[in-house]
């Protein structure tokens, strides 16, 4: 690892030159007059270069933010949900346009958050915290992989930015009344899934994205069970289907296309059939404000917190890893938590 060289200087006197090399990485060098000190240094800096102290450094004022960005779309992203890998090569291609000439060293937290800034406040399109930080998390992963797999950096400058707080999450879900409003427009709508894909949503808390890329293998009617594959998250989820959802569903798959695999095709059976416009106009023709597709996921996740599930229950069917993303729904199941600590309290007192 170390070595070290006795050279005569062009003063005629005796030198020690040290040289601390590791494979694949240029060496480091250094001279002195006397051989304890270059002993040294030797012993310091070979302990430095065993940790990867310097030469991550030299790593970072190698390579530039573009390289990380093309490395990490190239290698990283094909690894994740085809949603996942769309958004983030957005928000990736927008931090190298800015900053892509930067090598590594130069992109301090500093220079991250006047970016960060410009993203929410500068001339461009405003943009939501929540979005904001979604391009800062796209950022931070990238560079997390630069320290931790590749040893392009020390440490992640991404540590010492500020996120901008986010509103606590939506709520939104149909009162009894407009859900019968609401699948009665998407019966009598010109699209053939729309109710279908409605029903579905609403008892199953899927995402749009996830309903309309099922195919029939993902169905298991004699079971009762529907596998998501194509999730947010990019880990499949199995679903229990059961009652007048399980019903629809079957009459669906009474008459199927044969020349796709699909659950919800286009007229092609290459893709799933759009559902935007149908269910949009159907939200509006039953008088219902304020309500995008997503909620019906919301809708679906406030009934099991009012019908007694548990967050962790909540948390599994909607295929969220944390309780945190649930905890909104917890004040919808304050009736059921009151009843747990009742049932405990008279086992325990009388």
């Amino acid at each position: 690892m170390a070595t070290i060289e006795q050279r005569t200087g062009r003063n005629g006197l005796q030198v020690y030159r040290v040289k601390v090399r590791r494979n694949g990485t240029p060496p480091l060098t250094a001279t002195f007059s006397k051989l304890s000190e270059a002993k040294k240094w030797a012993q310091v800096n070979e302990g430095a270069v065993l940790e990867g102290r310097h030469f991550k450094t030299r790593e970072a004022k190698r390579h530039t933010l573009a390289e990380m960005v093309d490395r990490y779309i190239r290698d990283i992203l094909p690894h994740k949900s085809h949603s996942s890998i769309y958004m983030q090569t957005l928000q990736l291609t927008w931090w190298k346009k800015r900053l892509g000439h930067c090598v590594l060293a130069d992109v301090t937290p500093a220079l991250i958050a006047e970016y960060r800034d410009k993203l929410a406040f500068g001339n461009e399109t405003q943009r939501a915290n929540s979005t904001v930080n979604r391009y800062l998390a796209a950022l931070s992963h990238a560079l997390s992989t630069a320290v931790k797999e590749w040893g392009w950096l020390d440490d992640s400058p991404m540590i010492k930015v500020r996120k901008p707080k986010e509103p606590r999450g939506r709520i939104r879900f149909l009162s009894d009344e407009e859900r019968q409003c609401l699948l009665k427009t998407c019966k009598v709508s010109r699209n053939p899934y729309l109710y279908t894909v409605v029903v579905l949503a609403l008892s199953t808390g899927a995402r749009k994205g996830e309903l309309l890329h099922l195919t029939w293998a993902d169905v298991d009617l004699k079971r009762g069970i529907l596998t998501f594959r194509k999730t947010k998250n990019g880990e499949t989820r199995s679903v229990p289907l059961t009652g007048y959802a399980l019903d629809v569903l079957a009459q669906h798959a009474k008459i199927p296309r044969l020349d796709t695999s699909l659950v919800f095709p286009n007229n092609t059976g290459t893709r799933p059939l759009g559902i935007r416009d149908a269910f949009e106009g159907a939200v509006k023709r039953a008088g219902i404000t304020n309500f995008h597709f997503h909620d019906l996921r919301h809708s679906a996740a406030s009934y099991l917190a009012m019908n007694g599930a548990s967050l962790m229950e909540i948390a599994e069917v909607l295929g969220h890893k944390t309780l945190s993303m649930v905890k909104r729904y917890s004040h919808l199941s304050e009736a059921h938590t009151a009843g747990v600590v009742a049932r405990m309290n008279q086992a325990i007192f009388g």
